[in-house]
């Protein structure tokens, strides 16, 4: 697995974290994006992760990045995609905290390939977290599947691959009140706040 960005040093205060696919959920999913150049903000995204911030939630972006992988891009690429999304958060306002990808393709077997959890046990090197508090928000079933495999609670969006996935997270998880659904990044984190304890009805 591959870091994009993390505090060189642990942080030991735990906090709430939110962890946010890309592809679809923080950006407009372009299929294989490598051009800085595509590179396309959500509508609501940094507002909504100021307010997510502003709340003490730290922000952890966990992605699969197969076009790796495949050979369909190179880490130069993905750098220069990585730096126009920061660039247009920072014009924003806001960042995250961190970002962790997984490069391999499908076949390759690794443990960082989401829904496995080396993506999160990477973070965890850095972050102290609570379960119970935090989320995983995603377009497809393997964000909800990291999410409810690690204890924590897991939010699909509409948006990207969400439409094509959502009929299999609520034909598995529909029952799960721990598995949320929202439109989009905005309505997921606007339902995380409104669970807080002293949000208002």
């Amino acid at each position: 697995m591959n870091v994009w960005r993390s505090p060189a040093e642990p942080v030991h205060a735990e906090a709430p974290v939110l962890f946010l696919d890309r592809d679809g959920v923080l950006v407009v999913d372009k299929h294989y994006l490598s051009d800085p150049a595509e590179v396309e903000i959500i509508r609501g995204v940094p507002a909504a992760l100021a307010r997510a911030r502003e709340a003490g939630f730290r922000l952890v972006g966990v992605s699969n990045q197969s076009g790796l992988g495949r050979g369909m891009f190179d880490e130069a690429a993905l750098a220069a995609v990585m730096e126009r999304m920061d660039e247009l958060l920072a014009a924003e306002g806001v960042e995250l905290d961190a970002f962790y990808y997984c490069p391999h393709a499908p076949e390759d077997d690794c443990r960082c390939r989401k829904p496995r959890p080396g993506l999160l046990e990477e973070a965890g090197k850095t972050f102290r977290w609570d379960p119970r508090a935090s989320w995983v928000i995603g377009d497809k079933v393997d964000d909800v599947c990291l999410g409810r495999g690690a204890g924590m609670g897991a939010i699909h969006v509409a948006t990207g691959h969400g439409a094509g996935h959502r009929k299999r997270v609520l034909d598995t998880w529909g029952a799960d009140p721990m598995v949320l659904i929202a439109t989009d990044l905005p309505g997921a984190i606007a339902t995380v706040l409104d669970r807080l304890p002293g949000s208002a009805p």
